[in-house]
């Protein structure tokens, strides 16, 4: 297989990522904040200094005002909209939201509201569609709007447990919008995931666990959630991005 047949994203949480991104050959990065919340918009400093730091590497930015569910208020579709407009200043090629209705439908006023200010980006409709209804009718509505492609695990917690609906997504979709998979994608099983499905075009993160430089932490501090480890340091690994696509090419 050649490279030139696939598209490597890989989800990065801050700029030490994005470049490992690019030094280990990703063809774009997602570029998130609040990584265990699935993902927040990051900071415009972050944007700001990817966009300056990538050369080879396409940036996408994820705009997702908060973790939770995908059900947005006017006042929050806002501030996504001013988000969207600030990534196309700063230089991004391209953005990734979803928004959906109470009964998991897409909403429609909100994601056409977004795609305006997105004009001319390359736009990703994100894991906002492993929770919504009827996924192969939600693709069709998704392709009528315009979207470049689709972020899923097939619905399931992970893409190599997703890989049926992933598969039956690809067929469907007859090359009129990428599948994307995403979600627990790694060098182990990257290739199981191709053969299965078809894809060409795959999602993941990459990292590796560091400890950080603190010489002196106070055990009864936490900044988040109590009991959180919040001493060691999580970025992409350019090893891991390497021998995630050579495992694919080489299967």
């Amino acid at each position: 297989m050649n490279r030139e047949d696939f598209k490597i994203e890989v989800c990065a949480n801050g700029v030490e990522s994005c470049l490992a991104a690019q030094d280990g050959g990703a063809d774009r990065v997602e570029l998130c904040a609040g990584i265990p919340e699935g993902g927040t918009t990051p900071s415009y400093g972050e944007m700001l200094v990817a966009r300056d730091m990538l050369k080879t590497t396409r940036l996408h930015v994820i705009v997702r005002p908060r973790g939770g569910d995908f059900l947005y208020t006017p006042l929050e579709v806002r501030r996504m909209a001013a988000d969207i407009d600030m990534a196309r200043r700063i230089g991004a090629d391209g953005v990734v939201f979803g928004c959906l209705t109470p009964q998991g439908r897409l909403d429609k006023e909100a994601n056409l509201l977004l795609m305006e200010h997105a004009k001319g980006m390359s736009v990703t409709f994100h894991r906002a569609f492993d929770r919504c209804q009827d996924p192969a009718a939600i693709m069709e509505e998704l392709i009528i709007m315009g979207f470049d492609r689709i972020l899923t695990s097939g619905q399931q917690p992970t893409a190599d447990k997703g890989v049926r609906l992933l598969k039956q997504l690809n067929e469907q979709a007859r090359g009129r919008i990428a599948i994307l998979a995403g979600s627990g994608v790694n060098e182990s099983n990257i290739a199981h995931i191709h053969r299965e499905t078809g894809l060409h075009e795959f999602h993941f993160s990459a990292r590796t666990t560091r400890p950080g430089g603190m010489l002196f932490t106070n055990p009864d501090i936490y900044m988040g959630r109590p009991g959180a480890e919040e001493n060691l340091l999580e970025y992409t690994s350019a090893d891991r991005v390497r021998k995630t696509i050579a495992n694919l090419l080489n299967d």
